[in-house]
């Protein structure tokens, strides 16, 4: 029947969890991994600190189980965060985190000068201070050394399926948050990428979030008690991956989410966009929308 690995990559820890074919919840871990402030309103992280929480965690997970009976890891985790990689795939800076405000000047200038029914018609959103766009474009004014150096450019859970698999990847689910997907044809925007001084090189790979993105490397699996071949699959943004969770899939579902921040999610079969873009619309990680 085999077992599979839910990776929970959130804001403050790692939490990771064990099931068996039939959805029994056999084990969960959680791993702690610091938050950095360097100056008011900004929040950071090392990439570095989610491998090592994510590397630890694994094989206390799998204590009392066999390893070699995991077939699957999915990855789920927060969203926007801006990891930047060099062509050594190096991580060049601290990740800007989904609640950094180090943003407000590129926000302005996105919904301002740009102007938000543009971003509307390229992205299907509008810019906000969390979203990644705005963030590459202050590494692009302010650290204009790291920007040159970027090679790829990938969201937060993704940096751990890069790990695992060696696989540059996003699915749409999580891309829709980074001002940078044409979310209703589900591609990236080349006049946003082009805005921001990107090229699609520099962009990981899309995939539906159930889609298999290659699977663990050999030397990776055998540090984490892991056998050869284990899949492992895109995943989805936090918010999208807890509407799964909770059933909401198909079309006019709902579910609330209360944590570190507050989420109203309802699902789509069909993509839309409100008049005001007071919605979010993103793609689900069920296929559909959201």
């Amino acid at each position: 029947m085999g077992l599979y690995i839910g990776v929970d990559l959130g804001t403050s820890a790692v939490k990771l969890l064990l099931m068996d074919g039939k959805r029994k919840i056999l084990n969960t871990v959680s791993q702690e991994y610091p938050l950095e402030f360097p100056h008011p309103g900004w929040s950071q992280q090392a990439p570095e600190d989610w491998k090592k929480a994510v590397f630890q965690g694994i094989p206390e997970l799998l204590t009392g189980f066999d390893g070699k009976e995991v077939k699957g890891i999915g990855c789920g985790g927060q969203m926007h965060g801006l990891v930047i990689l060099d062509g050594e795939d190096n991580v060049i800076r601290p990740a800007i985190l989904w609640n950094d405000g180090r943003t407000a000047k590129q926000v302005d200038f996105l919904n301002n000068e740009v102007g938000k029914k543009v971003l509307s018609q390229r992205t299907a959103n509008i810019a906000f201070a969390g979203f990644t766009a705005p963030k590459v474009l202050w590494v692009r004014e302010e650290e204009p050394e790291n920007f040159r150096r970027i090679a790829k450019l990938m969201l937060p859970k993704d940096y751990i399926n890069y790990i695992l698999t060696g696989v540059h990847s996003c699915d749409y689910s999580d891309a829709s948050g980074m001002l940078l997907l044409d979310v209703e044809h589900k591609c990236w925007s080349k006049e946003m990428l082009d805005l921001c001084g990107l090229t699609e090189s520099q962009m990981p790979r899309l995939f539906e979030s159930y889609e298999k993105i290659g699977c663990v490397k050999s030397e990776i699996a055998a540090q984490l008690g892991l056998p050869e071949g284990v899949v492992v699959a895109a995943g989805a943004g936090d918010n999208a991956a807890a509407a799964v969770g909770t059933g909401v899939v198909g079309n006019g579902g709902c579910n609330i989410s209360l944590g570190t921040s507050g989420t109203v999610f309802i699902s789509s079969d069909k993509f839309g966009v409100d008049s005001t873009n007071g919605l979010h619309a993103f793609a689900h990680a069920d296929g559909g929308y959201h």
